[in-house]
């Protein structure tokens, strides 16, 4: 049977830091940026549905890869104290 004590101690805690959130932030923004701009243009052959929204969107994905999978290599030193 888990330790529910274990559980109510790590309730404050963040699964990511700051910066994970910051990075998953600007991949969306990416993300929504691309989607507008593919909307907006209304071209089906223009250059910017066909060339930079998707650049946009494919960032925006990375991004949010690239922050779901970056880890601090030691805590800081607030955290140390």
């Amino acid at each position: 049977m888990p330790n529910p004590s274990r559980r109510q101690d790590q309730s404050g805690t963040l699964v990511f830091g700051n910066w994970n959130y910051v990075l998953l932030l600007i991949g969306v923004a990416l993300i929504v940026v691309g989607f507008a701009a593919m909307y907006l243009e209304g071209a089906y052959q223009g250059f910017v549905s066909l060339y930079v929204a998707p650049l946009l969107i494919m960032g925006g994905y990375a991004e949010i890869i690239y922050a779901l999978l970056w880890a601090p290599d030691e805590p800081s030193t607030a955290e140390n104290r």
